[in-house]
């Protein structure tokens, strides 16, 4: 007789878990051997033929090339979610055999004997209530599920009875709750599969990747070290086995990749999983806020794909989320590898779309490409770790923001540089933070959190409405490691304090907002969040970057003073001093005179 209609206590006992976990061993080979013709795809065959290869037809074998190398990672991650699925099934069984086996052992120390459907026999015990003699013995059966069946409220006068019974509860509740499991992996097991065809679509990646985390919670989710700091976790991810770290990749990408504290080469393998399952979630929908999301994770996606071109830094995705406006970490260099790394936080409209996937991605690294011409062992990386304000009114939308974006990603930013300081390899890393428009308020609001920004060396505002302190003695590096470019016409490193602004300095309608009067008038070097970074009372290094283009010109209205600061061809001045501070040569740049 079986217990629960399909499995036996015999059969749950006997059951060999190493098996499965042997079989999962073998989608764990299968899976590397996806993620080895992956790489060959990725780093041999479709950069040798970009570098070599010029017509339609190389066009035509590069898209191919692109399309194999994405199905490579697709069956590398569905090998190891059928991995991940096997070693969890075999860590649930073996939960219930050992429920089982105490059962078992309690019942052979008693002498009773548990028959092949689950009842449990005892002898007679105790003392009889009329002729003294024991109560004779009887057979226990569970009665099915606790709380279906109340409670009679009489008492055995044989105590075994009630022994008995409990073993009898234990054997069932175990073959039931083994039967539960073996039902629920065998389904989420039947959804790991593509589709016919040899493209696999987006929307495939998010299959059954979900009922795989579910089910591992208990096997892999609850060991993850979030709430620990940047070096605690490092220290976990190191002491892992390599199964392990395989099996985390693979069910939980979006963790690990976002993870401060991670390496970066394992932070980028994640992300781009991760980046595949949200463009596959997001596709389809039209509502504004994902349209533009999709739009900058396939624009991202594109440039991971199309490799690195010679003389380019390699790119590492180092975070990447659907979260508040949208979240992405991209390095050009290995920031684990390099002796010079610098963080570019970007400002006002900020937010995960193809604009910033373009115009952000190129700054970082034009950085990296101007660091690098310094010293070759540099890496830079664009943060967008946090919400920056958003507001269609561009300059008046920065005037009238307050602090609380900037205060918020304060501390996600010195978790991410805190990360940077645990997986360097080198024994003292030359970190630079570099804070453009409301970028530098946040770098300014994270310097005053206790212990300041982690590890770093300098500091660099470009484009700045203020930072929140009126010193630069205040950010915690030495004034003489802070450092100000500030352009003539960028009308936001010129924006009234609040003081000046309640007082009706403001003339100006629309986009020039706060603007017109205190161009003529800066009034005391303050402005809207504290102290102008380009004045003598501040007393920051300023160096030397183009006027840009005046904000009314023979084209009309432009603020794009406001964004040439990393601009080789635009601003070579403001993007090589740039690049000289973020390679340790600030002793190189070209200063500028105060205001």
């Amino acid at each position: 007789m079986r217990i629960d209609g399909g499995l036996t206590w015999t059969a749950l006992r006997d059951l060999e878990c190493a098996e499965l976990e042997g079989a999962a061993d073998g989608w764990g080979q299968v899976g590397n051997r996806a993620d080895a013709a992956r790489d060959r795809v990725g780093t041999q065959l479709l950069n040798g033929l970009r570098d070599t290869q010029r017509s339609e037809a190389a066009e035509s074998a590069v898209a191919r090339l692109h399309q194999l190398h994405g199905n490579f990672q697709y069956a590398h991650t569905e090998c190891g979610l059928i991995r991940t699925a096997l070693n969890s099934l075999a860590h649930e069984m073996k939960a219930q055999q050992r429920v089982l086996a105490e059962a078992l052992e309690d019942a052979a120390a008693l002498t009773f004997t548990v028959h092949a459907d689950g009842s449990v026999a005892y002898p007679a015990a105790g003392e009889g209530l009329l002729d003294g003699r024991p109560p004779q013995g009887g057979t226990a059966a569970s009665s099915g599920p606790p709380g279906l069946v109340a409670p009679s409220g009489l008492i055995a006068p044989n105590p075994n009875a009630a022994r008995a019974q409990d073993i009898a509860d234990r054997v069932a509740g175990a073959v039931r709750a083994a039967a539960e499991i073996d039902w629920r992996y065998a389904g989420i097991l039947r959804r790991l599969k593509a589709e016919e065809g040899l493209k696999v679509p987006a929307s495939t990646w998010k299959d059954a990747a979900a009922e795989v985390r579910d089910a591992a919670r208990n096997y892999l989710r609850d060991g993850i070290p979030e709430d620990a700091t940047p070096a605690e976790r490092n220290a976990w991810w190191a002491g892992l086995g390599q199964e392990q770290r395989e099996e985390y990749l693979a069910v939980y990408p979006d963790v690990i990749g976002n993870l401060d504290g991670i390496p970066a080469a394992v932070r980028d393998a994640a992300n781009r999983d991760n980046l595949q399952l949200l463009i596959g979630k997001l596709d389809g929908r039209d509502d504004s806020r994902s349209v533009a999301q999709l739009e900058g994770l396939r624009e991202i996606d594109r440039q991971l794909g199309a490799g690195t071109k010679p003389g380019e830094p390699p790119m590492y995705l180092l975070g990447i989320s659907e979260e508040g406006n949208g979240r992405a970490i991209v390095a050009f260099g290995n920031p684990d590898t390099s002796r010079n790394v610098s963080t570019y936080v970007p400002g006002l409209n900020t937010s995960l779309d193809k604009e910033f996937a373009v115009g952000d991605l190129k700054r970082a690294r034009d950085t990296a490409i101007g660091a690098r011409y310094h010293d070759r062992s540099s890496a830079s990386v664009v943060w967008l770790g946090y919400d920056a304000p958003q507001s269609p009114d561009g300059m008046r939308s920065l005037a009238v923001a307050g602090s609380g974006r900037a205060e918020s990603g304060a501390g996600a930013l010195n978790g991410f540089m805190g990360g940077l300081v645990a997986t360097n390899e080198g024994e003292d890393p030359h970190l630079t933070v570099i804070g453009h428009s409301y970028g530098s308020r946040t770098v300014g609001a994270a310097t005053q959190q206790n212990g300041g920004i982690p590890g770093v060396d300098d500091i660099v505002f470009v484009g700045s409405p203020g930072v929140g302190v009126d010193r630069a003695e205040d950010l915690g590096v030495g004034k003489g490691h802070v450092f100000v470019g500030a352009a003539e016409n960028d009308v936001v490193t010129k924006l009234p304090s609040k003081q000046q602004a309640a007082l009706g300095v403001v003339a100006a309608p629309g986009p020039l907002a706060f603007v017109t009067k205190e161009l003529a008038d800066q009034g005391g070097g303050d402005l809207w969040f504290g102290k102008d970074p380009a004045s003598a009372e501040f007393g920051a290094q300023r160096f030397r970057v183009g006027d840009g283009p005046r904000l009314v010109g023979f084209g009309g209205f432009s603020i794009d003073a406001h964004s040439e600061y990393f601009d080789p061809v635009r601003d070579a001045a403001s993007a090589n001093n740039i690049a000289l501070i973020s390679a340790g040569r600030s002793d190189e740049l070209e200063p500028e005179d105060y205001r």
